[in-house]
């Protein structure tokens, strides 16, 4: 049954509510030049008339000019990673002229604006980035008033097409930017399959290959270091001290990171970044002062490897309930996701992809291998800084593994969000002894996690003892998370300590011999000290063999 606008207003009251947003016309807000004054309304017998919707059809947010001229003014706002990739990315685009500043991480009243001025239906990554872009301009709107920021800033984020509603996110924010009086606001969005993308509308946002490779560079970097730090913290002698040393390199690359040297736009850019020493030489002097941090890995820990929707399983904050300090509070070793495996990942999609077209498409197979050296470029490069690093942080897995372990459970064609990589890594994990136990965590009504939490069951079926703790994430609802989280952990506790004793009676070490041996060999206390991996999960187990076999 469907009822007139009038007719349904009358039936449904509730519907009075709901601001009814027109389609924009050239002397609409939506098409006012930034600073332009707004055309006054039009009254009817000193009421303002209602606003009309003109049918047509849908038209796609299209951002006003950004210009060239603009960019010694305009701050270029971004965000939603952990704050070392961000820090370090801001250093690589002040590099290239631009002013960018990060927005602050998303809260718990971020979420609640989100959900007030887009559509409260969407998945909660949704709700806290659209909140948090909302309230931020929000308050610099009260400051300076709504036509100085739409003049003074443009925010810039990924895009994307496919299953998952990542590629529906410029709506939401179109939405919320109406609903906020700032319809004039630009947003530009970042393709994800795109080296050099060119310039954007207006030519002041400029994709190109020194733009997109300070920010891969910059990930890979603060990966590392991640991937370190969180290596480093639950065995640290003096509390406190990796968080300082861990904020210390972080401020020196983002120096690095602005002082990068110019290579040209093009080739000569991507060749100096393949082949120059200098982030190398950068993450050697970041290994330095990790050097200085004492730590005591005798400390019996569960490895808990972090995994599920790109943007919960990184930030690290109110969006996922603190989950990693949590985690370690609780007495646990997190293994973080780490970004450079979400950009093998979509290497590999885009791979495949062109792997299908070969005898269809006669340029595919040459793609196809365009791609696999990408990866190889990719791959290379975290290798460098991790050997920089003395190879203490992790190793990426490999992506076609993955995907060969989740194959009976998981198609890797079904590629919204993180696809088959989530089955994978929980596998590989498990196969491979690289963690106690896995914590998933799936937004509230994201569809593509979804699918992978309904094909683990498969997996738990065939393989019961996999610990997996799969934790919706809705932004509020924070102890049930926990407590679920913490029923799974218990057992990974009991797992870790077991697999430590097992290692002592295999060796015929105690603990009172492995401390004697300790104090005799000082480097085994620094934090950049490569222990190898024995084929246990915990780090205390693989200092014990290590041990026993006279440090091979």
């Amino acid at each position: 049954m469907s009822l007139e606008p009038s007719r349904a207003t009358a039936a449904y009251p509730s519907l009075q509510k709901i601001r009814v947003v027109a389609e924009a016309a050239p002397g609409n807000s939506a098409h006012r030049a930034p600073g332009a004054a707004a055309p006054a309304p039009a009254r009817r017998g000193g009421a303002r008339a209602a606003p009309s919707v003109a049918p047509g059809h849908y038209r796609a947010y299209k951002p006003l000019p950004f210009t060239r001229e603009e960019r010694e003014r305009v701050t270029l706002l971004f965000g939603g990673l952990h704050w070392r990739a961000e820090r370090v990315i801001q250093g690589a685009l002040e590099n290239l002229g631009y002013r960018a500043r990060i927005l602050p991480t998303a809260t718990r009243d971020d979420l609640l604006t989100g959900r007030e001025v887009a559509d409260n239906g969407q998945c909660c990554p949704t709700s806290f980035t659209v909140g948090n872009l909302s309230n931020f301009l929000r308050e610099e709107a009260a400051r300076s008033g709504a036509d100085v920021v739409a003049r003074d800033f443009v925010y810039i984020t990924a895009g994307s097409c496919g299953a998952c509603r990542f590629g529906q996110y410029h709506q939401s924010y179109e939405l919320a930017l109406r609903n906020a009086g700032l319809d004039s606001f630009r947003m530009f969005l970042l393709a994800q399959d795109g080296l050099s993308q060119g310039p954007a509308h207006g030519g002041g946002l400029d994709v190109n290959l020194p733009f997109t490779l300070g920010m891969v560079w910059a990930l890979i970097v603060t990966d590392v270091i991640q991937d370190l730090e969180y290596q480093t913290r639950p065995y640290e002698t003096n509390p406190g001290e990796t968080d300082r040393v861990a904020r210390e390199c972080v401020e020196y690359l983002y120096g690095v990171f602005r002082s990068r040297p110019r290579r040209g736009e093009k080739w000569g850019a991507l060749l100096w970044h393949l082949g120059t020493g200098y982030f190398a030489r950068a993450m050697r002097e970041v290994r330095r002062r990790f050097d200085a941090i004492e730590v005591d890995r005798l400390r019996v820990r569960p490895v808990v490897k972090i995994t599920g929707e790109f943007y919960v399983q990184t930030v690290e904050g109110e969006p996922n309930h603190h989950i990693h300090r949590w985690l370690e509070s609780e007495g646990a070793e997190v293994y973080p996701a780490a970004i450079s495996i979400w950009l093998d990942y979509l290497l590999r999609l885009a791979g495949q992809d062109f792997e299908d077209r070969i005898g269809i498409d006669r340029h595919a197979r040459w793609k196809a291998r365009a791609i696999r050296l990408a990866q190889a470029a990719l791959r290379g490069t975290h290798a460098r800084m991790r050997r920089a690093m003395n190879h203490v942080p992790r190793d990426l897995p490999d992506q076609y593994e993955l995907r060969r372990l989740a194959a009976p459970y998981y198609n890797g064609r079904l590629n919204g969000g993180e696809g088959d990589m989530l089955v994978g890594k929980a596998l590989w994990a498990h196969y491979r002894k690289k963690a106690h136990m896995t914590c998933e965590l799936s937004p509230y009504s994201c569809m593509p996690n979804t699918m992978s939490v309904g094909a683990m069951a498969a997996v738990l079926g065939k393989h019961p003892e996999i610990l997996y703790a799969p934790i919706e994430i809705k932004g509020d609802a924070e102890v049930h998370a926990l407590s679920r989280c913490q029923m799974i952990l218990t057992e990974a506790k009991k797992r870790a300590q077991r697999e430590f004793e097992e290692t002592l009676a295999r060796t015929g070490l105690t603990e009172a011999k492995l401390r004697a041996q300790i104090a005799r060999r000082p480097e085994l206390r620094r934090a950049t000290y490569r222990v190898p991996h024995y084929g246990v999960a915990g780090t205390a187990a693989n200092l014990v063999m290590h041990i026993a076999y006279g440090g091979r």
